[in-house]
């Protein structure tokens, strides 16, 4: 039965560096197809998550300002760490997957980075994964 987030959780997650640039994290986001991606040091501590919606937001300034064509190379010169939110909760491997889901519901997140009591990323919780769950749940 899984109780835990370790239990439910994307271990190792995919995520980019701060100075990573903005093509890059897009560039993952579509190889890889994945809407979240958290941002960290060079140690592995999360630094902030960046997320579709505030790429898309990007994306859509840049080429509102400059227009389609100036887009790969504003892309190219936008780090990820001038757009990233810093404003976000992050949960740990030992918490009750009951307690994450209802934080879930009632804050309306996609996704929340797990952490150790260091703040090192371990791993990536998300809505999808909870679908997933019920989806076995039901079948």
């Amino acid at each position: 039965m899984l109780n835990t987030v370790a239990d439910l959780m994307t271990a190792d997650p995919f995520a980019v560096s701060l100075k990573a640039s903005l093509k890059d994290a897009h560039d993952l986001m579509r190889e890889k197809n994945i809407r979240h991606i958290p941002v960290i040091d060079e140690q592995g501590i999360l630094q902030g998550m960046l997320t579709q919606k505030i790429m898309i937001a990007k994306v859509m300034g840049i080429m509102a300002t400059y227009g389609a064509n100036a887009l790969e190379r504003k892309e190219k010169y936008t780090v990820v760490e001038d757009i990233m939110a810093t404003d976000f909760a992050s949960i740990q491997p030992n918490q009750s997957l009951a307690e994450v889901a209802e934080f879930f519901v009632s804050n309306r997140h996609g996704c929340m980075p797990v952490v150790d009591e260091n703040n090192k990323l371990l791993g990536i919780l998300t809505s999808s994964d909870f679908v997933r769950l019920a989806a076995a749940l039901l079948s």
